[in-house]
């Protein structure tokens, strides 16, 4: 079988940058809530939302990849991702975005991968160009990895 030479993505706007992600990933926004504090967890790890009767790790990929050194707005929202990792404990997490996502279409000829220094940072797979929008892939099982970690510290 052919491998389809489009996707449709997510262009998903945090504090201070873009997120860019497959439709696929995305299970649901949903409106932001006070989350559940973990103890003596990393300020980039937010604590739980409840979604669907799951408690949900909330990450804001803003602090995380060092965009901002808080997370704002009025207009947040919590992006519910399918997780990657296999890890049955933690099939999902979530992610604060500021409003709506913009759906895009990704292909060879539309995506460009930067190589900017973002691609450095923790939770960042690649910095890339999107047409004329610059975004970060975020690597979810990395981002997964390292919840894992603060939550068993």
């Amino acid at each position: 079988m052919d491998k389809p030479s489009e996707i449709r993505g997510l262009m998903i706007t945090v504090t201070n940058g873009r997120v860019l992600l497959p439709n696929a990933n995305v299970t649901e926004i949903i409106t932001y809530s006070m989350p559940e504090a973990i103890e003596n967890a990393p300020n980039w790890l937010l604590g739980r939302t409840r979604w669907r009767g799951w408690r949900v790790p909330l990450v804001s990929f803003s602090i995380l990849a060092g965009l901002s050194d808080r997370e704002g707005g009025k207009n947040a929202k919590v992006t519910v991702l399918k997780a990657l990792g296999g890890n049955p404990k933690m099939p999902f997490l979530a992610m604060v975005a500021q409003g709506f996502p913009r759906l895009t279409t990704i292909s060879n000829e539309t995506l460009i991968i930067t190589g900017e220094d973002d691609a450095r940072a923790p939770g960042v797979a690649h910095a890339v160009m999107i047409r004329d929008d610059y975004a970060i892939v975020p690597d979810l099982v990395g981002i997964e990895r390292l919840i894992s970690d603060a939550i068993a510290a």
